[in-house]
């Protein structure tokens, strides 16, 4: 017993397996996109929890304040962090010893045929039992410390699994709720234009009354009215599956969920200058789930080698048996047995060795998504960082194709009152002006978007200052 627990002793630091260490990965000195932004720093340290305070809508902020408390992916994320940790702890528990308790009662008649005495009629026995078991296997090999290692990474990995969760599910309403402000916008514009059409119609009805407008005249009014009332239907089409999808991403029935109309009134922050792409391995949690997994699997290498090794466990047994309760818990019934066992699997037909193999491999396939989540990260941040940059050139273009279109028809109605033109050069020019107008309205929500998905390709907001 003295020389086991010396091995123990002598043995319990040993570990198998191989430590881990981060694997390199490419990272970029700077961002290509990142070049004409004005000076600014974001750090992980600054408050990401309200960066969608920063565009200044009330609406949005009660929206996505509400996520956190209904959100069902976020809930289920939560759940798999108490998952993970409560999956620790089990293994954690294994490094202490597992302490039983039995109480029994047990009768029984011996046969009168094999008693010393042939034909001897013996009665029946009743022996009772208050045996307290207790067994704890050495972890010599370093197995258990592996599995709380892999565990206690997968927890982290859980822990930026659910802010990754949370950061999609807040970046996924802002989108979509940008999205139906910008449908609220095209809205207010074709009630605009439906309402200037009624007027022109109203128009070309009294000048074909005075015989100065041909019939043709009022049925394109007509028909240009009528396709602007179409359009600003078919708005309601497209707006009202994107208020279902806010619906379900705050955990409320659709049915009885609704949105006011409100058109799109914000712009897109101003974007500070970006760091090095290195920070963003610190920024991103899906970038710190993904390393975290990785650590994990490398761990269960450690676990999966460990079974080539002995394991040794210590046992023991004390209590009381007696035939006779009166004497059940006296010197006389007390009995014990403790003493330490030693096995080794000497033949699986390969299977620890497949086992081994396959946490490599493992391991090699959670190298391969981390490093594939951190080309994704640059990518992501490249690409909205180019969309902002030439979304903004392209709003600055629209709005001088705005002023032109407007000022077009402004000049083609005036020479239409004057007798100059027909009315179908007046369709032409509003149908110009107002395609102008509803691409000025779609490259706003557009940029709108694209600052959403920069904040979640960064990890999380900045600070504007």
């Amino acid at each position: 017993m003295k020389r086991f627990l010396i091995l123990v002793l002598l043995l319990s630091g040993c570990n198998v397996g191989p430590d881990y260490v981060r694997p390199k990965v490419e990272t970029p000195a700077a961002y290509k996109e990142a070049g004409e932004w004005k000076p600014a720093q974001p750090r992980d340290a600054e408050a990401r929890g309200n960066w969608w305070k920063m565009y200044g809508d009330p609406e949005l902020n009660a929206l996505i304040a509400q996520v956190d408390i209904s959100n069902q992916t976020i809930a289920a994320a939560a759940a798999q962090v108490r998952i993970s940790a409560a999956i620790t702890d089990q293994s954690r528990a294994q490094e202490w010893p597992v302490v039983t308790g039995t109480l029994s009662r047990t009768e029984s008649k011996p046969s009168s045929t094999t008693g010393p005495i042939i034909g001897n009629v013996t009665s029946k026995r009743i022996i009772d039992s208050l045996p307290l078991g207790v067994s704890w296997e050495a972890d010599l090999w370093g197995r258990v410390r592996r599995l709380v290692e892999s565990g206690e990474a997968t927890t982290q990995a859980s822990a930026a699994d659910l802010v990754n969760a949370r950061l999609s599910a807040q970046a996924t309403l802002a989108q979509t709720y940008f999205q139906l402000r910008t449908l609220d916008a095209q809205k207010k514009l074709l009630d605009e234009t439906v309402a200037a059409l009624e007027k022109s119609l109203e128009l070309t009805r009294n000048r074909y009354a005075v015989g100065v407008a041909a019939q043709a005249d009022v049925v394109a009014a007509q028909a240009q009215l009528l396709a602007a009332r179409a359009q600003a239907v078919d708005l309601g089409a497209q707006r009202a599956p994107l208020e279902h999808a806010i619906a379900v991403l705050l955990g409320k029935p659709a049915p009885s969920f609704s949105i006011a109309f409100a058109p799109l009134a914000a712009t897109p922050p101003p974007v500070p200058a970006i760091g090095v792409p290195a920070e963003l391995l610190e920024r991103r949690p899906d970038v710190a789930a993904a390393e975290r997994n990785m650590a994990a699997a490398n761990a269960q290498i450690g676990v999966a080698k460990a079974a080539f090794f002995p394991t040794a466990t210590l046992g023991g047994t004390y209590g009381y048996q007696t035939a006779n309760p009166a004497v059940w818990f006296t010197k006389p019934s007390l009995f014990w047995s403790v003493g330490p066992s030693l096995a080794l699997t000497l033949f699986d037909a390969g299977r620890r060795s497949a086992v081994t193999d396959q946490a490599v491999a493992t391991y090699d396939q959670a190298v391969a998504t981390y490093r594939g989540t951190v080309l994704q990260a640059f990518a992501d941040v490249e690409d909205n960082l180019a969309a902002l940059r030439i979304l903004e050139q392209e709003a600055a273009i629209q709005a001088e194709a705005v002023k032109a279109a407007n000022l077009s028809l402004d000049l083609t109605l005036n020479q239409y009152k004057a007798g100059i033109v027909t009315y179908l050069q007046v369709v032409v020019a509003a149908t110009a002006a107002l395609a102008a107008q509803q691409s000025e309205v779609v490259i706003l929500g557009r940029r709108m978007a694209a600052s959403v998905l920069l904040v979640k390709a960064l990890g999380g907001g900045w600070n504007p200052r």
